[in-house]
């Protein structure tokens, strides 16, 4: 199947608002971060467990033990470079990190969703209602993971910025490249690290109080993501 010009636009630009509306929402409840903080952790937590890393495995075509490495070596990985950075002292370069590979996935899920159509109607419905229902929380996560790491409000507002206009290369650029599906598979195995390196070791520490109320909104972010998958896969 192959879409129309107009068709993967407005798919695009639906993504980016989507994600706009996110971290929007994340800015102006800066003073309640703690649950903000919190329901991203979940969410990208969620996100790696139920999405991407169930997807690595169905696409790569290798055993799962390889997938699952990949997973590790990006998780472990990520641990060392942002340990790094933040053992040089530059928290905002943590901030930075971060919020770049959220702009990185977000590529991704619009070269997905331009590659999807290439395969069936079907596929291309199925991922793209997938993207379009965790856009928002890819919004509150670029912006909590940047400001977590150190960066400023400024700064923010641009990985948000950037955020947004991700999907709308990632299915530009779906019109040039062609990723074969067990690539892919691989690929999703290693953002399937970085995110849970991102969820549980940046951000679900940041969120930290004790009481039941972050715990809640971690379970609740997760649960989230896990309900937006399973419809999407009905």
């Amino acid at each position: 199947m192959v879409a129309s010009a107009f068709v993967l636009t407005s798919l695009g630009l639906a993504a980016a608002t989507a994600t706009l509306a996110g971290g929007t929402l994340a800015l102006r409840l800066a003073g309640r971060v703690h649950i903000v903080l919190a329901l991203s952790a979940g969410a990208v937590v969620g996100v790696a467990l139920f999405d991407l890393l169930p997807e690595a495995l169905e696409l790569a075509k290798r055993p799962p033990a390889i997938v699952t490495a990949i997973t590790g070596a990006a998780f472990m990985a990520y641990l060392a470079l942002d340990r790094t950075l933040a053992r040089a002292g530059d928290g905002g370069q943590r901030g930075h990190l971060g919020a770049s590979s959220l702009t990185l996935h977000s590529l991704m899920d619009g070269l997905a969703i331009g590659l999807s159509f290439q395969v069936s109607a079907a596929t291309a419905a199925v991922v793209t209602v997938a993207v379009l229902a965790h856009d928002l929380a890819d919004g509150v996560n670029t912006v909590n993971v940047s400001l977590a790491g150190g960066t400023d409000r400024l700064w923010a507002r641009r990985w948000l910025l950037a955020d947004a206009a991700a999907p709308l290369v990632g299915i530009a650029l779906s019109q040039f490249v062609s990723v074969s599906g067990p690539d892919l598979g691989l690929i999703l195995a290693a953002f399937a690290g970085v995110f849970l390196c991102i969820g549980a070791g940046e951000l679900i520490p940041a969120s930290n109080r004790r009481d039941w109320t972050t715990t809640l909104a971690i379970l609740a972010g997760c649960g989230a993501i896990w309900i937006v998958v399973r419809l999407a896969q009905a």
